[in-house]
């Protein structure tokens, strides 16, 4: 075998979805590692549709699976809409190179047509559960005599390819990070290389696409190393070099489980919707399984290319954890500039608001807002949630909010009365005005705290509470005089007069 870990040397590698439904998050994982180790040595990354499960087939699959890849920013070199030089890439359009490749097979002398029914395989299975013993083909088709053979054809009765496994001894191949992993290979079957349909197994397709299109590296899930010394034994039988296998740990829930839809494993344009960045999510799947060292944890994109190295991948299980992914997307929120923090969070913002109101939003306005607010939004989905209130006219909230800790009704109209007054008089409606202007009233009403030491200070927690709740009708916003600059005097002023309303039929 050629030495392929040098990484000056390019690679070619391939990402091979099954459009049989939406891959979740995690399944990108090892598309960014296969693209990753492409572009991190200048060679190729190709896409691949393994359609041949023809029953499983799900409309619209491998659109949304292009549009993910897309979306992540993981373009392919070759692929179904790009073309190449090894097309086509779509398997159901190489089925006469599959029937070549298993006749070949059968000529040689390592396979063979078998012709069992499902009837008669599902009965062996069961008699091999009764004796507890392993559930595997018998290899009765195996040892046919030729004019058995003969008679099944001539009687036209359907059949397979099954590939003749060695039956002593043992298979050994090599795990790029595991080493060199040995199999006895009396506990490997006679796999089904060709279905009685014509289409292939995908055991078999993926092996001779692998070597048709010259890929040089095979980065799979782990959940493949049982299966690897079947794929060496076919090599090995039509004299093929083998491919770099690189099998990747599992990507397991909090609990170590298998991961779930409840654990966030969603279908990757879920997380689009629900406001994630894609450079978050690629950061994020990099670090599943993958580490540079135990300290940095962001990379921009062309640092994620420079720094790739399929030898740090690890082989301990990694942990798909929703709460660090929110972490990291917050991150990458935090960095955008203002103008393409307003481009991405306006849909969102429009798409939360009653009709009426999205109608009536100015860009430059929401911009204002979004920088204010940046700072608290984990995803941008956040964002009408976090903002709304600034865009509607007057926000709805129970009374009793405005009564927080070491207030009741009369404080509370006293101090909101001498807000609204010292507000009304503010010429300079700045952050650092409205903060004089405030603290200023805090100490005339006489709202004192005691310190740890003994000494006393101006205590702003419950006007500046009720004052938040009167502008925003919530407990928890922006900086108070930041978002109030924002909102401006007008509705400002209108909305504390509205709380003082509010107040007067709290006293009944």
């Amino acid at each position: 075998m050629a030495d392929r870990t040098n990484d000056t040397v390019p690679v070619r590698t391939r990402y091979a979805p099954s459009p049989t439904g939406f891959p979740h998050i995690g399944n990108y994982r090892t598309a960014l590692f296969e693209w990753l180790a492409a572009r991190h040595t200048g060679g190729k990354f190709v896409l691949r549709v393994e359609d041949t499960d023809r029953k499983r087939l799900v409309s619209g699959s491998i659109e949304a699976i292009q549009e993910g890849l897309k979306w992540l920013g993981l373009e392919w070199d070759e692929g179904p809409d790009v073309g190449g030089p090894y097309g086509p890439y779509t398997q159901s359009e190489r089925l006469d190179l599959y029937r070549k490749y298993g006749e070949k097979l059968i000529e040689q002398g390592d396979a063979y047509r078998c012709y069992c029914t499902e009837e008669r395989l599902a009965q062996m299975r069961a008699d091999q559960e009764a004796r507890k013993e392993p559930t595997r083909y018998d290899r009765r088709c195996r040892y046919l005599t030729p004019e058995e053979r003969a008679a099944n054809e001539a009687e036209g009765l359907p059949s397979v390819i099954r590939f003749a496994a060695p039956i002593e001894g043992t298979t050994t191949y090599h795990d790029f990070l595991r080493g060199d992993i040995t199999f006895d290979n009396s506990t490997i079957d006679d796999m089904i290389l060709l279905k009685s349909d014509g289409y292939p197994t995908y055991n078999f397709a993926n092996i001779i696409d692998d070597h048709l299109m010259d890929i040089t590296h095979v980065i799979r899930g782990e959940e493949y190393i049982s299966s690897a010394p079947r794929y060496a034994q076919v090599y090995r039988a039509f004299g093929w070099e083998e491919p770099t296998v690189v099998h990747v740990p599992l990507v397991l829930a909090p609990d170590r489980s298998k991961l779930a839809k409840r654990h966030g494993a969603l279908p990757l344009l879920d997380y689009r919707d629900k406001g994630y960045l894609p450079d978050a999510i690629c950061n994020f799947l990099l670090l599943l399984g993958w580490s540079y060292d135990d300290k940095k944890e962001f990379f921009t994109r062309e640092e994620m290319i420079e720094a790739f190295d399929d030898r740090r991948i690890g082989t301990s299980p990694a942990i798909f954890d929703v709460t660090r992914l929110d972490w990291f997307n917050g991150h990458y929120i935090r960095a955008l500039s203002p103008e393409r923090l307003t481009e991405l969070a306006l849909p969102f913002l429009l798409k939360g608001l009653p009709a009426d109101v999205a109608a009536t939003v100015d860009p430059s306005f929401a911009r204002q807002v979004f920088v204010l607010d940046q700072e608290r939004f984990k995803t941008l989905a956040d964002v009408p949630l976090l903002t709304s209130f600034f865009f509607i006219e007057q926000p709805e909230y129970d009374a009793q909010l405005l009564l927080g800790k070491g207030m009741d009704v009369e404080r509370a109209t006293k101090a909101l009365d001498a807000v609204i007054a010292v507000l009304g008089e503010q010429s300079e409606w700045t952050p650092k005005a409205l903060l004089r202007a405030l603290d200023g009233t805090v100490e005339r009403l006489g709202y004192i705290r005691t310190k740890a030491d003994g000494s006393q200070v101006p205590d702003r927690g419950p006007v500046f509470m009720l004052v938040r709740v009167g502008v925003s009708g919530r407990k928890e916003t922006p900086g108070l005089t930041e978002m109030m600059t924002v909102l401006g005097r007008e509705r400002v002023l209108r909305r504390l007069q509205a709380a003082m309303e509010q107040l007067r039929t709290l006293a009944g």
